[in-house]
């Protein structure tokens, strides 16, 4: 049987392109190099080294609550930057957080508040958690318009650590998976 998720379509960018999400594969690891330069991870704390990238790869492709995909244009099939959403606790209780990266040639398009939307219904689809959350630092003004323009609410500023040891000040945006849950699964609620 195939993943549902694997064919979830952005609809409506201002190009007119669309995108898909490719759940995340072995051969993958050649784009978590390429999202892995200075001026993609300014606002995560720096390039990581080669031996955590790797650790990384393996745990996008063992991931087991979320999913982790690769950000292809519908037409075509030509990879732009990824995306993902796993599980994290916040505020005492567990919620989906997300975050994705869009490789600087496609940058400008509109494609990664396709890729946003295309994660909310995968997450959505799983029926695990009520809430999606990202954490964009407050001066990353592209991440914050992803989530303005994908839909989700801005609920406030927060400390927010990554890399692991590093705080840096984060907007926390919302979004409420609460519409279209399957009724099999419980909502979580979050203080």
């Amino acid at each position: 049987m195939s993943d549902p998720r694997s064919n979830v379509v952005g609809m409506d960018n201002v190009a007119g392109e669309q995108v898909r999400l490719v759940p995340w594969a072995e051969g993958d690891l050649w784009l978590l190099r390429r999202v892995n330069s200075p001026e993609m991870t300014e606002h995560l704390g720096g390039p990581e080294s080669e031996e955590r990238l790797v650790a990384r790869h393996r745990r996008y492709v063992e991931l087991s609550a979320g999913g982790m995909y690769r950000v292809v244009l519908a037409d075509g099939g030509e990879t732009v930057g990824s995306i993902g959403f796993w599980e994290r606790e916040w505020r005492g209780g567990p919620v989906w957080e997300t975050g994705w990266g869009v490789l600087p040639e496609f940058q400008g398009r509109g494609l990664a508040v396709q890729a946003a939307r295309a994660v909310v219904t995968a997450a959505r689809a799983e029926g695990a958690h009520r809430y999606l959350h990202a954490f964009p630092r407050v001066d990353h003004p592209a991440s914050n318009a992803v989530c303005r323009r994908a839909g989700f609410t801005l609920i406030g500023t927060e400390d927010f650590e990554y890399p692991k040891g590093h705080w840096k000040p984060s907007n926390d945006w919302r979004y409420d998976l609460g519409v279209g849950l399957r009724a099999a699964r419980p909502i979580t609620s979050e203080t």
